[in-house]
């Protein structure tokens, strides 16, 4: 059974990682309406190489809540930064190396599909509802 404590913040998190997801779609299908397939696969990488390394965070940050497993807390979200960092370092090489990618429509999705997620958190100033 999943602690409680945890929902709150798990609940958030599928909802940045959601955002981050339309976000992806959509620089994807403007990017392949206005410029064609190339640039629109570029886009749709970019935005899972930012994606995919959050849902890999936001599993291992959500494992343990309370007073009773602080430890534990901070060891899963420093391992799961770790996870990420290195994740991210992965797919940027596999998307570089087997994928010919176009780097504007690349880099402006995941620089988009990091930063949409937060700035919508700081307009909602935070709340888990």
């Amino acid at each position: 059974m999943a602690n409680k404590l945890v929902q709150p913040g798990r609940k958030f998190a599928i909802k940045q990682i959601l955002i981050a997801l339309l976000v992806t779609v959509l620089c994807s299908v403007i990017n392949f309406i206005y410029w064609g397939t190339p640039s629109g696969q570029s886009a749709l990488i970019g935005g899972f190489v930012a994606i995919i390394p959050s849902i890999i965070f936001a599993y291992k940050a959500f494992q343990f809540a309370g007073a009773s497993a602080s430890k534990k807390v901070i060891d899963a979200f420093f391992m799961g930064e770790k996870l990420k960092l290195v994740l991210t370092a992965v797919l940027f090489a596999i998307s570089f190396r087997f994928f010919s990618i176009e780097p504007i429509p690349f880099f402006a999705t995941y620089f988009l599909t990091l930063v949409a997620p937060m700035l919508l958190a700081i307009n909602n100033k935070f709340t888990f509802n």
